[in-house]
């Protein structure tokens, strides 16, 4: 039997679960190498292996994404694997085009192939774009199903950046459990909602395993949530899927990997944030729903924003600070921030590229939509060090914190700060409460 040679082109995510899930113990194939892309510093590593297992003692290097079409000629690869995620059919294509001429194969893993099954019921919520709401949907759906005196566990798509093996599985129950993971702020953002509100929250870089330690988790569970990544489909086969959709980019929902796949398997599509974009974007989402996936039920929600201190922002000349990756990749000009300034009648909303250093220098001359507000980059030391000297030296009167996560926390902002809090508020009918009712009914839960 020939063996192929594989390169899996990921960042550090669904690269790791597809290898793990369809490559790892399968001799027909040999993976020489992982690229990556969209993370900094994650390329120069090694995929280690004690995680590759016993066909790989030396584990897996990974390259840059940029030294693909030498990597395919040096390691006479068969074939490339794309896999990782919220990238346009544009940009899929132009990695296609460039292993094809390099002399590869093209390939895309699908759910079949890359699914796994739990022993639980599993809700998934995933989006067709970063940035859309994934988290307060998540945080919606836990709630609901609290009330009805179910035990949740959220399983979070990966991020692991730091230690892979020390990654291998990791548990959240409080917030100092972030801090003995060294998690990054991109990291904190998804799991500190869920432990300041006190249920389970697991992720990491195997989730097989990672999945069997949350159905027998010792706290309990009824119900497994996948709560997803970027707008990747979920890792975990689900029983109820929900994907969430935003009409400030409309028409996103059919352009850009995989999130059409997460709407063409949906059972329930969430047109989020009505309240603040245009009639005529929300009608273009609605009708492409009906369009990829006409079974689906749809619900229209606001994203409801609450600020803590209002006063710091009337009349005030305010920097916004938002979430990272949806600026970044996900291509959003504003968030939840942006809107309270607008909203409470901010003075300004100031420029904060002139005060930007380093590694947010970097980031602005590479995200040139990027205006009047700043990412939250916080990967790494350097990273966090760089966003901490970009806030403090900003001309303004106050900071608006449009990010998940309180940035006072794990950062020292010399000037006054407020946070801005968003939450999924449905206003259309049916809503999640019904079809979770239905779900839990279906299960023989409770």
């Amino acid at each position: 039997m020939e063996i192929k040679n594989i390169i899996i082109i990921g960042a550090a995510g669904r690269d790791f679960h597809n290898f793990n899930t369809y490559y790892r113990d399968n001799k027909a194939y040999k993976v020489v190498a992982f690229t990556a892309a969209q993370i900094p510093d994650i390329d120069g590593r090694k995929y280690p292996s004690e995680l590759a297992g016993e066909l790989y003692p030396e584990g897996i290097p990974i390259y840059s994404q940029d030294q693909l079409p030498e990597l395919i000629k040096e390691l006479q690869v068969d074939e490339c694997v794309f896999a990782y995620s919220d990238v346009s059919y544009e940009d899929v294509m132009g990695v296609g085009a460039i292993v094809n001429a390099a002399g590869a194969n093209f390939t895309l893993l699908g759910p079949k192939s890359t699914m796994l099954k739990s022993n639980k019921p599993v809700i998934s919520v995933c989006a067709v774009r970063t940035g859309t709401g994934k988290s307060q949907t998540s945080r919606k759906i836990i709630e609901t199903l609290l009330e009805h005196d179910l035990k949740v566990v959220a399983v979070r798509h990966p991020m692991p950046y730091g230690d892979l093996n020390a990654q291998r599985v990791q548990r959240f129950a409080t917030v100092d459990d972030l801090k003995k993971h060294n998690c990054t702020i991109e990291e904190m953002e998804e799991y500190e909602p869920h432990v300041a509100r006190g249920n389970i929250i697991y992720a990491g870089v195997d989730y097989a395993d990672i999945l069997a330690a949350a159905e027998n988790d010792p706290d309990g569970c009824d119900v497994i949530l996948w709560d997803g990544g970027n707008n990747d489909f979920s890792f975990f086969e689900p029983d109820l899927a929900v994907t969430v959709l935003d009409p400030h980019r409309p028409g996103h929902e059919l352009k850009y990997y995989p999130g059409e796949v997460c709407l063409r398997t949906t059972d329930v599509a969430i047109i989020n944030k009505v309240d603040s974009a245009a009639e005529e974007a929300v009608q273009i989402v609605e009708n492409n729903i009906k369009f990829a996936s006409p079974n689906s039920t749809i619900i229209k929600a606001e994203s409801k924003i609450t600020v803590d201190q209002p006063e710091s922002i009337v009349g005030k000349r305010v920097l916004v600070v938002e979430d990272g990756p949806t600026l970044t990749h996900g291509e959003m000009k504003l968030g939840a921030g942006i809107v309270a300034a607008e909203r409470l009648g901010a003075k300004e909303i100031i420029d904060p590229r002139p005060f930007a250093v380093g590694t947010l220098k970097e980031t602005f001359n590479k995200y040139k939509h990027i205006a009047n507000v700043l990412p939250a980059m916080g990967y790494g030391e350097q990273q966090l060090k760089d966003l901490e000297e970009t806030i403090n030296n900003a001309d303004c009167d106050a900071v608006i914190i449009g990010t998940p996560i309180d940035l006072s926390r794990v950062i020292s902002i010399n000037k006054p700060c407020t946070r801005v809090h968003y939450d999924l508020d449905e206003i259309s009918s049916p809503n999640l409460s019904g079809i979770l009712k239905d779900f839990i009914q279906e299960h023989k839960l409770g």
